[in-house]
């Protein structure tokens, strides 16, 4: 299945190779306790990977080497900061408290999400209740489910309706996202074919601003950065963060702060840009192009430039300007409650949606990159959350009793994991799961903390 899912995914990109001989992928789902195929999807997109860095190794040397992913290994690199583990130190949660699940007064099912200070205080606020799990459920109840999702997400705030799949088909949300593909990869303007710079890897010397923030964005940087791209990540020094999914997602890149309410500070940004390959950014649709970071803008100051926009529920419909995160886009979705059929309402045992989503822009950008190439000119490429979990939903059931399986402790993984000296301390986290036989990807440099490094490109 995972080679008819992989060939679906590369058909997005318009490329139907007569040959996926140099492609191997072993095992099959489940892997986890979930009868969604969360393992041959992930192999799928890593193999697509793993596909076109091959190709653009092959445009650069001639040699055309092999890649190898298995399906136990993809499922589990989609819980990657689940298995981070700071040696000798103390790790952080992930998760408020009061994120989670509530009862509402028609007796449905709502979702929280407060992992951010601001968020978690918002919904505090609208409900006037105390700041724990006990007060927040007993005020939930006093609303009916549409009116608190769509209150709460009128302020900016995070929640979404356990729906199921069939009750997500009628939603007008869901009727613009079945319109969309996959992925677009988008030519918006000529320039000047560019040549793969040489190097040791597929993607050396190549230029990526990353602007994201929580999850798919920072995993696509990582992935990059791991087939050998020059990556930056880019923070505000006033927006908040999750400290684990700092240090997990931020091996192999540099980190700088950039304030864009100062105009001097803008104009470093539109400097690293006008010598960028690649500009990833995961706000809001419109929200940079409102302060002149319009993909058509970028292309004009550096032009041949891969723009990268990712958002939760995608550029089209009426809920396109609302904040979402993997979770929240799982419950929406129908995910949810599939995942919860006689039992206590849960999501996927892995966040499959930010991590897939993650790795086809990943290969996205590849394939970007490899059309510069040849014909030159700038790239905007769009994927979302909500239109993975549209093809996610889509793709069928195991066929096997997933119930007999669980999820792996990292005493069970002991062969997926390695250690790393970073700014953090030693970090315990799980290594790359693709193989390669030339360019293996690599770890690279330590994580850092946000805002490490100055803004500027490091050869």
């Amino acid at each position: 299945m995972s080679h008819v899912i992989l060939r679906g995914i590369l058909k997005q990109a318009g490329i139907e190779p007569s040959s996926l001989k140099h492609i191997k992928i072993t095992g099959q789902d489940p892997i986890l306790p979930s009868p969604f195929l969360i393992g041959e999807a992930g192999a799928a997109a890593l193999a697509a990977i793993g596909y076109m860095a091959a190709e653009l190794w092959r445009c650069k040397t001639g040699v055309l080497q092999n890649v190898e992913i298995s399906v136990r290994d993809a499922a589990i690199a989609q819980r990657s900061h689940q298995y981070l583990r700071v040696v000798d130190g103390v790790t952080e949660d992930l998760w408020s408290p009061l994120s989670g699940f509530y009862t509402t007064s028609d007796q449905r099912i709502i979702q929280f999400h407060c992992n951010f200070p601001h968020h978690q205080q918002g919904v505090v606020d609208f409900l006037g209740s105390k700041a724990n799990k006990e007060a927040v459920a007993a005020a939930t109840k006093k609303y009916p489910a549409e009116y608190l999702e769509n209150k709460l997400n009128q302020r900016g705030l995070c929640a979404a309706i356990v729906r199921s799949k069939d009750e997500w088909s009628q939603h007008p949300q869901a009727s613009a996202i079945a319109k969309l593909p996959l992925f677009e990869i988008i030519k918006i303007s000529d320039s000047k074919p560019e040549a793969l710079h040489d190097g040791n890897y597929p993607l050396s010397k190549i230029r990526v601003l990353d602007l994201t923030r929580v999850l798919a964005g920072p995993v696509c940087g990582k992935s990059l950065a791991e087939h050998g791209a020059n990556v930056m990540r880019i923070a505000s020094p006033h927006l908040p963060f999750i400290l684990p999914l700092v240090m997990d997602t931020g091996f192999g890149k540099y980190a700088a702060h950039l304030d864009l309410d100062l105009e001097s500070d803008k104009n470093k940004l539109f400097s690293l840009i006008a010598n960028a390959d690649v500009f990833l950014q995961a706000y809001r649709p419109g929200a940079l192009a409102d302060r002149g970071f319009s993909a058509q803008e970028l292309a004009k100051i550096r032009p041949g430039i891969i723009c990268v926009d990712l958002s939760a529920y995608s550029h089209k419909g009426v809920w396109a300007e609302r904040h979402g995160y993997d979770s929240l886009v799982q419950s929406a979705t129908g995910i949810a409650a599939e995942q919860s059929e006689s039992q206590s309402i849960q999501h996927l045992p892995a966040q499959s949606l930010d991590y897939i989503t993650g790795y086809l822009a990943t290969f996205a950008i590849m394939e970007a990159l490899r059309r510069r190439s040849i014909d030159g000119g700038s790239y905007l490429i769009r994927l979302s959350l909500a239109q993975t979990a549209h093809w996610f939903n889509n793709l069928g059931r195991v066929t096997a009793n997933f119930k007999s399986h669980h999820t792996p402790s990292a005493t069970e993984i002991q062969d997926l994991l390695t250690k790393t000296h970073t700014q953090f301390g030693v970090l315990e986290h799980l290594a790359p799961v693709l193989k390669m036989s030339e360019t293996p990807p690599k770890v690279g440099r330590g994580s850092v903390p946000l805002g490490y490094d100055p803004a500027e490109w490091v050869s």
